[in-house]
């Protein structure tokens, strides 16, 4: 039987244009791709994840060109960020014309939009044109962040994967609207509060408390493991209540010096991209071990440590 996990680029292409789906690398996470021109591809993606048709997917264009054929219009504000961040782990909401259907905005009149800062993938792009890519896992579960972590997710129904080693940002992106003539963040991401605000001034964040899922990445469970996962102020105070359990601690830049059955450092240097870019990782890395409890520290409350707190909340919503 012929592996799924390949490079070739023009196999991708190939059989995205004959209408199968496709796992492609992003900057972000890896993504499960059909062309926007194949609905029973795009419904095949829902099957395969087990995702709610309630949840709009993003369409990834190779260049603003191709978004701007996919909305009816462009406000000034998101024209400013996408000159700025794209190519890059921006997502932007716009008003979508007919070219894209309802089943990928599930019944909604706008569109998640972005152009992926991914050599491969905007290779991939410029020949197949637009394509709905969530990400390459079982709904509710973790982020791929490599190709393995798709093949182990899906051994079956998948063609290809298209290996382009581990992702560099290592979460979503952030995805951003705009309403009533304000710039809105629906979803943190790769990209923080403070650079969209240095390019557009202050924004609002959406309430994620509201019921209404209007982008991918909003649901209350979301990135979760299988292994009972805490996230601790103070991990010292849990680890030593449950001295009988199997614990893998992950801490932000120093070890907690705690007797735990595995302990990851996401950045010794305390630099937030890098750690970021490793919590996935690290977090399939830990769900494989057969622990009692992953147990995490909280990143700095800020910058890209503010999307990685948001990851973490989701994953430990029960």
């Amino acid at each position: 039987m012929e592996r799924i996990i390949q490079t070739s680029v023009e196999k991708a292409t190939e059989l995205l244009l004959q209408g199968e789906v496709v796992a492609i690398p992003t900057e972000t996470v890896y993504g499960l791709a059909a062309s926007i021109s194949f609905p029973k591809a795009i419904d095949y993606i829902f099957e395969l994840k087990g995702r709610p048709r309630t949840n709009p997917l993003i369409v990834h264009v190779a260049n603003i060109k191709q978004a701007e054929e996919l909305c009816k219009s462009f406000p000034e504000p998101l024209k400013k960020l996408a000159h700025q961040f794209w190519p890059g782990s921006l997502t932007l909401v716009l008003p979508k014309t007919k070219h894209v259907s309802n089943q990928i905005t599930a019944g909604k009149n706008t569109v998640g939009i972005r152009v992926p800062n991914h050599p491969k993938l905007l290779q991939l792009l410029k020949k197949t044109g637009p394509i709905a890519a969530p990400s390459a896992n079982p709904f509710e579960r973790i982020s791929p962040t490599s190709a393995q972590h798709v093949a182990d997710y899906f051994p079956k129904g998948l063609k290809m994967v298209l290996d382009s080693g581990i992702c560099q940002a290592g979460i979503e992106s952030t995805i951003v609207g705009f309403e009533n003539n304000q710039v809105i963040i629906y979803r943190l991401g790769a990209i923080s509060i403070e650079a969209i605000e240095n390019v557009v001034g202050k924004v609002a964040l959406f309430d994620s408390n509201q019921s209404n899922v209007v982008t991918p990445g909003m649901s209350k469970k979301h990135y979760a493991p299988k292994t009972k996962t805490i996230v601790a102020e103070n991990v010292k105070d849990f680890v030593n209540k449950n001295v009988a359990s199997k614990i893998g601690l992950i801490v932000f830049k120093q070890s907690a010096q705690l007797e735990v059955a595995k302990e990851v450092i996401l950045s010794p240097s305390g630099d937030l991209q890098e750690a970021a870019q490793r919590i996935y990782q690290t977090l399939h890395e830990l769900d494989k071990l057969g622990l009692d409890y992953i147990v995490i520290e909280p990143l700095p409350n800020e910058g890209l440590g503010r999307s990685v707190n948001d990851r973490l909340s989701r994953a430990v919503h029960s």
